[in-house]
């Protein structure tokens, strides 16, 4: 059996979204030793990036939507930062607020941004640096 040393992380509050990342990831993600994680609630996601952590599972990236219920992308993205600021983020949105995502850019926070509908292309040529810098 494969130890999981890393982990991948994706949150969005429409199930159908990360079904569709969970597809798209898994051709690019190798998930042999790299757990990949869904959420819909991103307050659970924090508990969980933290326990992933605890466990020395390295996280890759951590992919967000910025349209939530409770706590916005933005939110989340400083909220992660904050405790973890070498975290790399990827913000996926139809709906971002431009000023917020100006503001993460130009605080250093945010690594990517993708708008939706995006396409398999625009993913992996977001996340694909990432993957890379992580070997």
């Amino acid at each position: 059996m494969n130890e999981v040393n890393y982990a991948v992380v994706c949150v969005d509050d429409d199930p159908y979204i990360l079904q569709m990342l969970g597809f798209q990831l898994s051709k690019i993600v190798d998930q042999t030793f790299t757990l990949v994680e869904y959420f819909t609630d991103p307050s659970v996601a924090l508990e969980n990036i933290e326990d992933l952590i605890n466990q020395n599972i390295k996280i890759i990236f951590v992919i967000v939507d910025y349209q939530m219920p409770k706590m916005t992308g933005a939110q989340l993205i400083r909220a992660i930062k904050d405790k973890y600021p070498a975290l790399k983020c990827v913000m996926l949105s139809g709906q971002a607020n431009r000023i917020s995502v100006d503001e993460l850019v130009s605080e250093n926070m945010l690594d990517s941004f993708i708008s939706k509908p995006w396409n398999e292309d625009e993913l992996f040529n977001a996340i694909r640096p990432i993957l890379e810098n992580n070997n």
